[in-house]
Formats: structure tokens, sequence, C-alpha cells
């Protein structure tokens, strides 16, 4: 209610002083969310619940369970009605505010990054700070005041999310768009502290930073913050189509979208609608500076024909609410010039042969004149590059291959950040896609778990001691490469066995446990998957070590090749270095990293201690490391060094122990920390624990209470073992 009486009563919030303005600025944005004191928290992890209270757990399963009572096919009727039900607040372009719900999919779905997983419309996190001031999601509030009465209707069971998603869904099929399918089950975040890493943030700066606006690199998505992907004027702004089509390239491919995808993507959003920049002066303040009026229009009344969106000013095909194959055609066949449009952009217009009537869209009624056709640099860019031309050409001459490449591409487009299809929530979602990831069955005879461990058991009673250390990085090293932003890695699927996994720099030498392995796997056949076999490893490992005993959940596949673990690299492998002066940003790495392992910072602080005190021995790399097998001469089997492998709270008592000095590895060069007058290293990230008060107060819980942390240990290694065992978007099947 408060937003669409904000949004009609436009006349009267213009009336408040700027005194006024200033006050209820402060009230909505710097008091109620100040975005610099957003949190460390675990992205995406309310999805997901690790590491966060009983009660948000409690509120996001009841979400979870509300939504299997929702029908998505009737929330799509109710869209299709708003959306010829034009409102005086802000009317509907040709009578129809489908286009306007198509950008408001797009710019909730394509802030997704392949880089860190971040992203999405899961969470429907354009409701906060930073994303919804984003310069790129001007006006978008008043698509989501429009959708509340059907976000109303149904409850809990509809999160803004998945509104957001089928708003976009249904507006293609009532245009004549084909139609693929939808995954729901998006869970809605409770603020927009799982977007700060996107900025514009203080966190964002410290983790990636962007020294230009157009330059932006990865990790970045787009290459300017605020952007959903490229500069549509042309990269920097310069109207050059030869070099925006490089930049397309470069930026799609960060959302993990190829060419043919990409040209799908643009030409189906670009069949409809049209582009608002009516006048040079502006949208006006966007809602972090004037929460109250955000974006009034500074050109005429602000709305309808004067409204002001981007800056260009003009139609993209001559019938803007039908799906047909005119974008295309019209870049084809007419030659373009560029010119500076109203809104003083640069934007493209045909070149008309003489007799050429110029083409034009209708507006919503006869008091405005017809709009023209025009096309943005980003738009010529796809006839200027010879690959993306071709496409052009194939998708111009064939509706239907067109149809079902842009159909695809959509499902992808708004599902890339769901996960697995286990996640969804409903029964018709679309078989499993290709960028899902999907795994074969379990077995259908599961082995004897129990005789498998007696296996395992046998080996450990035969070893000196390596085996423990061994089996417990294969574990760490298969389980750790989870990201809970967009529910990829895990061990399921034991694609550490393939490339790329097996061949990081990190996983050095885990072939070692594999091939150690290999016997039992061999003696179980079908019935024991290598991903069960390397988790059941780990834990007796770990009990033999003098652990708690831990909970197995058995049932695991493998994957038959490591796709889709191209961006899932171990963010933390204790290889921070940078001068104390940047200390700082990698305290705020660290956190991040154990937010995307949707691990609280008390578990991975167990976890770490577990790899110091048990882990691997020689050839090793990662947490899962004896600190002093680092040394050239340990690595190299030159002097007698301890086997002892005793799972205890021996980290925490050390590091605080001792005073810590940069120290360099002989010949490798590593940088590790050195206490004075001993023999003992550490690495970086553990030296970060003694620098940060939250980590240093783990630190001393641990190393005054050993059986707290072997406990922790226990829930902690058990937890991140079943992280990835979806059954719907909330529950787990080892629950």
């Amino acid at each position: 209610m408060v937003m669409v009486t904000i949004f009609s009563s436009a006349v009267m919030v213009t009336k408040f002083s700027s005194a006024m303005r200033t006050i209820l600025y402060l009230v909505f944005v710097r008091i109620l969310y100040p975005v610099s004191a957003l949190p460390y928290s675990s992205p995406q992890a309310p999805n997901y619940l690790p590491g966060y209270p009983d009660e948000w757990a409690f509120t996001t399963r009841q979400q979870a369970e509300a939504a299997t009572k929702v029908d998505y096919k009737e929330v799509m009727k109710d869209v299709v009605k708003l959306m010829t039900n034009s409102r005086d607040f802000w009317p509907a372009d040709n009578g129809n505010y489908g286009p306007l719900f198509i950008r408001l999919t797009w710019h909730n779905t394509g802030s997704y990054r392949t880089s860190d997983g971040r992203g999405g419309a899961d969470g429907a996190r354009q409701r906060f700070e930073p994303e919804r001031s984003w310069a790129d999601n001007t006006n978008l509030d008043k698509a989501r005041a429009l959708l509340w009465p059907i976000k109303q209707k149904y409850g809990q069971g509809l999160s803004w999310g998945d509104l957001f998603v089928l708003a976009g869904n249904a507006a293609f099929e009532s245009m004549g768009g084909p139609y693929f399918g939808f995954c729901g089950g998006r869970i809605d975040a409770d603020d927009g502290s799982e977007s700060v890493q996107l900025g514009p943030t203080p966190e964002q700066e410290s983790l990636m930073p962007c020294k230009v606006a157009g330059k932006c690199q990865e990790p970045l998505g787009a290459n300017a913050i605020g952007l959903i992907y490229v500069n549509p004027e042309g990269h920097m702004g310069i109207p050059d189509p030869v070099a925006s089509a490089r930049h397309i390239r470069e930026v799609f491919a960060r959302m993990d979208m190829n060419d043919s995808e990409t040209v799908a993507l643009i030409g189906g959003g670009h069949t409809f609608g049209g582009t608002h920049g009516a006048c040079p002066a502006g949208a006006g303040p966007s809602p972090r500076e004037d929460p109250v009026n955000p974006w009034p229009g500074l050109c005429g009344s602000g709305k309808g024909y004067d409204a002001f969106t981007s800056g260009f000013e003009f139609a993209f095909t001559t019938h803007p609410t039908t799906f047909d194959l005119e974008y295309f055609n019209n870049l084809l066949n007419f030659e373009w010039e560029v010119h500076v449009g109203p809104g003083g952009r640069f934007q493209w217009r045909p070149i008309l042969s003489e007799g050429m009537d110029t083409p034009t869209a209708p507006t919503n009624d006869g008091r405005y004149p017809r709009r023209y056709v025009g096309a943005l640099t980003s738009d010529i860019a796809l006839i200027k590059d010879e690959a993306y031309k071709k496409l052009v050409e194939l998708y111009a001459s064939d509706q239907q291959l067109f149809n079902r490449a842009w159909s695809h591409v959509w499902y992808k487009l708004t599902t890339r950040d769901m996960g697995p299809r286990t996640r969804c929530s409903n029964d018709d979602a679309p078989p499993p896609q290709w960028f899902q990831y999907p795994l074969p069955d379990p077995p259908a005879q599961l082995a004897n778990f129990e005789e498998v461990k007696q296996k395992l058991e046998e080996v450990l009673d035969d070893d000196t001691g390596e085996a423990i250390g061994m089996f417990t990085r294969l574990a760490w090293q298969c389980s750790s490469t989870f990201r809970s932003t967009d529910y990829l890695g895990g061990c399921n699927g034991a694609r550490i066995r393939f490339s790329p996994q097996k061949d990081w720099a990190v996983n050095i030498n885990v072939v070692s446990a594999i091939d150690t392995l290999e016997p039992i796997k061999e003696e179980f056949g079908d019935n024991l998957s290598w991903a069960d076999l390397i988790i059941l490893a780990g834990n007796t490992a770990l009990e033999k070590a003098g652990g708690k005993s831990l909970k197995f959940c058995g049932g695991r596949t493998d994957a038959t090749d490591g796709k889709g673990s191209e961006h899932l690299h171990p963010k933390i492998t204790g290889k921070f270095s940078e001068p104390l002066v940047q200390l700082k940003d990698s305290m705020v790495q660290l956190k991040d990293s154990i937010g995307i392992l949707s691990l609280t910072q008390r578990e991975f602080a167990a976890l770490n201690g577990a790899g110091y005190a048990v882990g691997d021995l020689r050839d090793c790399d990662g947490l899962f490391c004896r600190r002093n097998s680092f040394q050239t001469a340990v690595a190299n089997y030159e002097r007698p060094y301890s086997t002892t492998s005793n799972l205890s709270n021996i980290f925490f008592t050390t590091l605080l122990s001792g005073r810590w000095d940069k120290y360099t590895i002989p010949d490798t060069g590593k940088q590790m920390y050195k206490a004075r007058g001993k023999d003992l290293l550490m690495l970086p990230t553990d030296f970060l624990f003694l620098l940060d008060p939250e980590l240093l107060a783990i630190v001393q819980d641990f190393a005054a209470d050993n059986d707290l942390f072997l406990s922790v240990v226990a829930s902690a290694w058990t937890k991140l073992s079943n992280v990835d065992r979806f059954k719907g978007p909330t529950g787990n099947v080892c629950d």
C-alpha cells in the first residue's frame, strides 16, 4: 500500500522541502539501511540456511513450503490481465506493460556472473540497495509497484524472485513469444547484503575494484558498476559498433553466454518495446538519493511520452508488442547512421532512400506523434561483427530456429543462479539442462557402507599415519568447491577426478589418495560411487584421528566429466600474502570466501584447525596440509618428521602461544609466518585469525575447550559434506 500510495501521490511528495527530503533520506537510507554497515554475511545463505539463526531458517522453510501450494500458471494469468490495465501513475507504453516486465526480469536475472555465482533473481535483491539504485534499473520501481497486488494476493508462497521471472515469462508468452518453462523456488532475501559485492559499495571496492567505469574486469560481471552488461551507447560512450561488439562478447561471456545465446538474448529482448529519453534533463534522483519520490522524471510530466529511463528515445520495431523477426530484419535491411537523440545520447536511425517512409511505432494515444524506429550502438554491433552478423542472418530467416534459441537461452538466463534441477519447487519444471550440470542417477543398489568403512579402517590401520591426511584432504578439496551463491560445486559427482579440478595447483597429489582408494572402489563396483567413497574416507579418517562420530549419508553419484567446475577454484588456499597495509582487504576476502562456502566463521575456523592438525604431510597445498610440511626439506623427504595424526585444538593453542613474523620458504619462495625462536609455521590465512576480533574470539574459545572444537568440526564437516544434496529450494535428502 505504501508503494502504491507514493506513486499515486507524486504531486504531493514533490512539495516536500529540501530539508524534509534530507531527513527522510537519512531515516530511510542511512538509518534504516546503512549500506556501509552491512554484515559480512554468507552470500545467498538465507536461501540454503547455513550459518543463520534458527528463526531465519524457519522463515525460509516456511517460504519454501508455501511455494508448493502456488499455481504458477494462475500467477501468469494474473500478470497477463495486469499487462493491459494501464495505471495513471505510470502509463503503459502502447497500453501494454509487457515490455516493462521483460526489462524487469532481464535486469533481475542479468546481474548473474560466473566468477563467483553472484547476481540473478534468486533473493529478489533488486528491491534493496545497491541494486535498486543502479542506473540501469531506472524506473523499475514502478514495475515492482505494479506487481504488488499480485504478490499480496498469493502471499508468502509467491516470492518476489519467482514473481519477477514469471512476469517476464507471461509477457513473452502473451505477446506471441515461445515459452520453454519455469523453475520455481526462489527464496527472498531480507536485505541487500548479498549484493554488496556487486557494487557500488566499500566491500566491492575492496574485493574487486574498478578504477575506470567501462573498463571493469572480472570478477565483476558488467564492465561498469550499475550496468547489466555494456554501455548501449558504445564502449566508453563512443558510438563505435566494432569496439562495442568486442565488449559485448567479453561481458556476456562473464554470464556464461556464447555468441548464439548473446544474439538471441539481445534480439529477443529488443523484439519488444523501446527506449525512453524525452529530454536531456534526466530521470532525477535515484531511490538512494530520494527514497520518497525516486526517478520522478525531469522531462514534462516525467511519465508516458515524457518518460526518461535510459536517455535514448525510439522504438525497436514498428510492432513493439509482437514477437517476430522485425528487429533482425531491420538491422540487415537498413543502412544506419548515428545521431544524438533528444535525451542527449548517441543513437542510430535508418538511412532512408528516396520515397521510403520512416518506420514508426504507435504511441499510447493519438495525442502524441508516432515513435521513430531506431537502434543502439550495441544493436548495430551485431551486424559489424562477422560472427554476430551470421547469427543475425540465420535468425532473421528462420522463425522456428529463433524461437527455439530464444526460449532456451531465456530459460538459462532466468534459471542460471538456481543450481541443479533438484532445487526447483515445481514438478512441471523443464528437465535438467546442460547448464545445470545434471548428474546420473545414484546406484540402484547402494553398497553396504559399514563394510566399506571396515575396508577403509583396514587401510588406516596398516598405514604409518599418512592416509589420515590424504583422505581428509581429498574429501575437503572435493567438498570445498561448493558455492552457496549459485549452488554449484560440492563433492556430489566427484568431479575432482577430472580436469579442470584435478589440474588445479591446490589439488597437487590428491591423485595419491584416489589411487589408494582404487582397490576399495573396484571391490564394491558400481554400487559404490567415488563421491560416496571420498566422503566416507574423510569421515573414517577424522574418526580414526580422534574426532567425534560422524553421521554418513550415502547415495551420491559420479559425474562423467569435469564440466561445471571452470569457475569453482577454491577462493581460500592459504596464500594471502599482501603487505600489512592491505591486510584489511585480505580479511574482507577471507570472510567473503567463508560465506560463499556456506559456512559460518566458527565452522570454517574449526575445519581450518582440523586441516592444521591432521592434514596431508607431503606434496601438499591448501588448508588441509601440515604447515611444517611446506619446509623444503620435509617436502623432499630429507629428514625425519612426525606422522602422528591426532585431531585436537593444537592449531589454536599454537597460534596464541607464539609471536609470528613473515617468513619465506627457501627455494620455493612460499610466503608464510614463522614463530619466533621456534620451528613452527603458519599460513597467511592462519595469521589473519589473530588480527580480527571476531576470529580471535573463536580462536580463544577453541583453544580453551578441545571438546567444543571437536563438536564443531563434526557438525561443520558433515554440513559441508552434505550441502549439495538438494531436495527442493531449501530441503536436503540427508535431513
